[in-house]
């Protein structure tokens, strides 16, 4: 159970003693240092710092897209840094659904294709129910068909959010997901994150250095010079 949150959860994220080191003598730089967290199944939390705090290097060890200098990392009880490459890789795309600034979707795959896109690539099967349940909740129906150049920027992340969970991962990993987007366009995609939590029973982590878009979290967790500096869960 998390002190204060009135719900009781399966943990789902940890990490233990976590570090990570770039450079060496005097161009040695921590980024991280010595972090010890745990995340629960179905949380919404917000990690939040100021840019060069160590927030985003934290969510590249999260994802497996970096290694840490020392430490561990356990998503759903596998110690991410022990598995090899090709493992990662597939680790990755199972298990770990990523959203950044930048869609980074493909340009000449259509939109019902980007979503699927981490089913493609194992070759497995939609659940076409699952699969019309999530474009209606991103307001997507009429745009499946659509490229990416063809969509407006909200749209193209929206686009972003389905391929990150058609696979249902483990946890979601946003990293300032909203840097790109108006206000209205913000909101929505704000929303849509916590549709995914509620509905979806998704773990949410959500990188920013916004407070006011931290808020829309349960949770918040704040990084200065690499280090974790308060934890509180947010009282609604």
């Amino acid at each position: 159970m998390i002190k204060g949150s009135g719900k009781a959860f399966m943990s789902i994220l940890r990490c233990e003693n976590l570090s990570k080191v770039y450079g060496m003598g005097n161009n040695k730089i921590e980024a991280l240092k010595d972090i010890n967290l745990e995340i629960q199944k179905g949380e919404f939390v917000a990690i939040v710092g100021a840019s060069g705090s160590g927030k985003s290097t934290l969510l590249h060890m999260l994802g497996g897209v970096d290694q840490p200098s020392s430490g561990r990392i356990y998503i759903e009880d596998t110690d991410i840094a022990k598995l090899k490459e090709e493992e990662l890789a597939l680790f990755r795309r199972r298990k770990v659904g990523l959203i950044y600034q930048f869609y980074n979707l493909i340009p000449t795959l259509t939109v019902r294709k980007n979503i699927l896109l981490p089913l493609l690539l194992d070759q497995k099967n939609c659940d076409e129910e699952r699969f019309n349940q999530l474009v209606k909740t991103l307001n997507l129906e009429d745009r499946l068909e659509h490229l990416p150049n063809e969509l407006s920027g909200g749209q193209q992340q929206r686009v972003a959010i389905g391929r990150s969970v058609i696979y249902k991962p483990a946890i979601l990993l946003a990293d300032e997901p909203t840097g790109n987007l108006d206000r209205q366009n913000s909101k929505e995609i704000l929303e849509l994150l916590k549709a995914c939590n509620k509905s979806y029973k998704q773990t949410v982590i959500l990188i920013t250095h916004d407070e006011k878009i931290a808020l829309n979290a349960d949770r918040i967790i704040t990084i200065q010079d690499g280090k974790i500096v308060s934890d509180e869960v947010i009282g609604r």
